[in-house]
């Protein structure tokens, strides 16, 4: 997977009233603005073409808002900017912060290894009589060929395809026969406020949430990937590619996020429909 520094959260004074309540009279409170499908639309456009890097948004359509999260490396002036690429449609922009750098959890060092970097395995599939197994394209990238040892001397196979980024998936053949290769998943989408699993070769397996579907995420310094799935789970380098899972349901591929597992993080995955698809696989 290529993480979380969370700043203090601004929060709102309230004035408490001691001896009781007043009205002022013809006082109304204001009314949230709202903005058309077509407003909501263009501003989350123009978040894209921001440039901004260390943020990850969304089009909430039940707030009708932009819902924007920010990494520790996103300053205020880069705020402003995302603000003011929105024009008089700003006020839809909702802004989280969150701690860390946001980016893809790539590492050197256990699980499967190629190219001087480790990463995990995420979900065995099948094509006809051949056997694969799904993991993050930005592990794709950096190795054309796996091992299961860091010396490198007992082979898995080699990458067939890898995308990233825009996706972030990748699929390895494999050509050690001696190697097995168990199942029991099935690809599915996952939902908002769906409780998740996710296991990765550094952290082991962790537990959180899903917070939000089809985000956009822009890593730091390694390019921007589309439709991903939002978790509260803890991730760490070495864990990228690994499975995003419900049960027996294969969720999601680990792709980046911040934060560790000590004191939390936000965390994204490569849906797995999306995976299998594009290489005409099943997930078993």
């Amino acid at each position: 997977m290529r993480i979380r520094r969370l700043t203090p959260l601004l929060a709102a004074a309230v004035g408490l009233v001691a001896a009781g309540a007043f009205t002022v009279p013809g006082a109304a409170s204001a009314a949230p603005q709202t903005y058309t499908a077509d407003q909501l639309a263009r501003v989350e456009a123009a978040v894209g073409a921001s440039g901004v890097e260390g943020i990850a948004w969304h089009l909430d359509r039940a707030s009708g808002r932009v819902l924007v999260t920010a990494d520790e490396s996103v300053s205020a002036a880069e705020l402003a900017t995302l603000k003011k690429s929105a024009g008089a449609q700003a006020g839809a922009i909702r802004v989280d912060r969150a701690r860390g750098t946001f980016r893809p959890l790539l590492s050197a060092g256990n699980a499967i290894y190629g190219g001087g970097y480790r990463c995990s395995l995420g979900f065995n599939v099948v094509k006809g009589s051949t056997y694969y197994f799904l993991t993050a394209g930005h592990c794709g990238n950096v190795a054309n060929t796996w091992y299961t040892n860091s010396s490198q001397s007992t082979l898995i196979g080699p990458t067939v395809g890898s995308s990233f980024p825009g996706n972030d998936y990748a699929l390895v053949r494999y050509d050690n026969t001696s190697l097995t290769h168990p199942g029991g998943y099935t690809a599915a989408n996952a939902f908002v406020g769906e409780a998740v699993k996710r296991t990765g070769s550094t952290t082991g397996t962790h537990s959180g949430t899903v917070t939000a579907l089809n985000v956009t995420v822009r890593y730091v310094g390694s390019g921007t990937v589309k439709g991903m799935i939002q978790t509260t789970v803890c991730a760490e380098p070495g864990d990228s590619g690994g499975p995003l899972y419900d049960g027996t349901k294969a969720l999601g591929i680990t792709s980046g996020g911040s934060g560790d597992c000590r004191s939390g993080g936000t965390t994204f995955y490569q849906p797995v429909p999306e995976a299998a698809s594009a290489y005409g696989v099943t997930v078993y």
